[in-house]
């Protein structure tokens, strides 16, 4: 029985430690520092307000018409 417990205690200890030793993560800066996000940022902000102007002129020409129309 004893031979188990010092197993087991031994398992414990190394899961603690590679747990312990993984916490923080991998660190991944070389890989992040190299990348620019800022030309597809403004792009995608772009596209958003290019989207809302749409939306926006849909909307004014559906008012326009409701007025005309006298709904």
């Amino acid at each position: 029985m004893n031979k188990h417990i010092q197993r087991g205690l031994a398992l414990v200890g190394a899961i603690m430690v590679s747990h312990s030793a993984m916490a923080g993560g991998p660190d991944l800066t070389p890989l992040t520092s190299q990348v620019d996000f800022g030309t597809t940022i403004a792009a995608v902000l772009a596209i958003a307000g290019l989207l809302a102007g749409v939306y926006i002129a849909i909307k004014g020409a559906r008012t326009l018409l409701s007025m005309i129309k006298g709904r």
